[in-house]
């Protein structure tokens, strides 16, 4: 069986995705807010697109992204706090899905924090496994502390939008449903979401590499006997001079 080569498989997750973005764009429920929401999309795939041939990622980290980046023009095309998910649930079982796991509040905008963190956080382990060269413990503790960073900024990015804005359209971008711990609640399920992540690597790790434990040992290894901070400075002051 022939597997399909990288860049075919790139191009091929684009065209699908292309398409998904191009049939969501036509008519969302509110103009602004989609418009709003597609701002660090539009960013992020020229990104990509910029990068691709000097970073190609792993089709794992390249399928990870295009299954979010979907789940997120899903939510940007009705709104994350209007995401018919309940209606699509009784079409197809007889019952909300609300009513079958106890839900009260439309918890798409919810699952798909926790799936920022679950898909996104292996790509960035990628990059800092190849760029910063993190080994051990320190490859799985920086992609987690990406992810919380950074859904510690968007939610920071939806309260400074929902401030400038005002009115529906920031109420919409926002979409915390009357919820005032909304943005604690959102960056917990992306932590989580990216714990997952991470404990399902080391766990994969561990059983195919057999260096593993050696590797997390090195990475807790002290290899600067000497402070920094002041001293570091004048040393670096008196190699200047």
């Amino acid at each position: 069986m022939k597997i399909i080569s990288h860049k075919n498989y790139l191009f091929l997750l684009g065209a699908i995705f292309s398409v998904v973005w191009l049939i969501l764009a036509l008519k969302p429920l509110y103009r602004k807010d989609w418009l709003m929401e597609n701002v660090l999309v539009f960013g992020f795939v020229a990104l990509l697109a910029a990068t691709y041939k000097k970073f190609p990622l792993s089709r794992v980290s390249l399928t990870l992204i295009f299954l979010f980046l979907c789940l997120h023009e899903i939510g940007a095309h009705y709104t994350y706090s209007e995401v018919p998910y309940n209606q699509w649930s009784e079409v197809l079982f007889g019952k909300t899905f609300n009513s079958m796991v106890g839900w009260e509040r439309n918890n798409f905008d919810r699952c798909v924090h926790f799936l920022y963190g679950l898909f996104l956080c292996y790509p960035v382990r990628e990059v800092y496994l190849r760029i910063a060269d993190v080994k051990g413990f320190w490859g799985y503790f920086f992609p987690l502390d990406f992810t919380m960073s950074t859904s510690m900024l968007y939610e920071l990015f939806e309260w400074a939008a929902a401030e400038i804005f005002g009115g529906e359209l920031g109420a919409a971008y926002l979409g915390s449903q009357g919820d005032v711990w909304d943005a604690q609640k959102d960056m917990l399920l992306a932590t989580t979401g990216a714990l997952i992540c991470m404990a399902i690597t080391a766990v994969i790790n561990s059983y195919l590499k057999r260096d593993f434990a050696a590797e997390w040992a090195e990475s807790f290894r002290v290899k600067g006997k000497k402070p920094l901070g002041e001293n570091e400075i004048i040393k670096i002051i008196k190699k200047e001079k």
